[in-house]
């Protein structure tokens, strides 16, 4: 019996040997000394008044630029008017009341002609993606006059509706037609079709799928559709205005040219670059509104 017991004794020491090398090792609390910051693995926005100077860095040298070249007589004045003569009509036009007019005048016909094409785009886009019969019917001509450049249209257009407010604007509805066309299909096709079947089973169907499910996953397609249709609006509204206007951006733009005031030309091309300028902010503004969660997703 001693001999059996003192046996037992072993195995069991042994497997407690055993027991405690395969045991983890147990963790040892640290001072607060020895432990380290965690590296922040994220992106830290500039201060803001870093980024606007950056923003303003491009704009103000090519300003310099310029006014270097006229000042030292590198650029004639036949060439490109000096940044002052460019200021002294700026407030000419500004003490007539010219300038106020004119802009919003530019601006009506091209907020009223982008809102009408992007409506009529927007829903042939949706109808076009949703169903097989829409993509059928509207896609096939949708897709053959977006290869017809839309100043094609302006003889056309003068033919039908003349040279009044009405050509004018459906001239611009129509530049911004085809491009939001194109990416609501896109966007609507591009949709992941597990979220809408996960939907669909929790019981969204028709016009509460569309509103909850697919226009929201179709936002960013949508907000670059309406960026480009601005910007493309713009040259819709210069060939507007070269015809049949007595206010607007493109009219001075026609004086300029006939009385040839480069002064006057070198603005109207300011005046074009600040309405670029004022529709990026909107859309910019519009995604902070409607997509809040995207500037936080971005990759850089």
């Amino acid at each position: 019996m001693t001999a059996l017991s003192e046996t037992i004794s072993d195995t069991a020491l042994g497997a407690n040997r055993e027991a405690d090398d395969h045991a983890p090792a147990r963790l040892v609390p640290a001072s607060l000394s020895e432990l380290e910051r965690p590296r922040f693995l994220g992106t830290r926005p500039r201060r803001r008044s870093i980024s606007i100077g950056l923003r303003a860095s491009v704009p103000v040298v090519l300003l310099l630029a310029w006014w270097y070249g006229c000042t030292s007589g590198r650029i004639g004045p036949t060439i490109l008017a000096s940044p002052g003569d460019v200021l002294r009509a700026l407030i000419e036009l500004a003490q007539s009341g010219q300038l106020v007019e004119f802009l919003l005048a530019s601006l009506g016909r091209a907020g009223t002609g982008v809102g009408i094409g992007v409506t009529v785009g927007l829903l042939l886009g949706i109808s076009s993606g949703l169903t097989a019969l829409g993509e059928e019917v509207v896609d096939p001509t949708m897709q053959a006059l977006r290869a017809v450049p839309f100043l094609a249209l302006v003889p056309l257009l003068i033919s039908w509706f003349g040279i009044d407010e009405m050509f004018k604007i459906v001239l611009i509805a129509c530049s911004s037609t085809f491009p939001m066309y194109a990416y609501s299909y896109l966007g609507v096709r591009n949709v992941d079709r597990k979220m809408v079947e996960s939907a669909r089973g929790f019981g969204l169907h028709g016009w509460r799928l569309l509103f909850q499910v697919i226009l929201p996953s179709t936002l960013p397609s949508l907000l670059m559709a309406l960026r480009i249709c601005l910007a493309i609006s713009v040259v819709g509204l210069i060939a507007a205005e070269q015809v049949g206007t007595t206010k607007g951006i493109g009219y001075l733009v026609l004086l300029a040219k006939q009385y040839f005031r480069q002064d006057y030309m070198v603005l109207c091309i300011l005046l074009y670059a600040t309405l670029g300028l004022i529709f990026d902010g909107f859309i910019r503004l519009l995604e902070r509104v409607v997509m809040p969660w995207r500037r936080h997703s971005a990759v850089r």
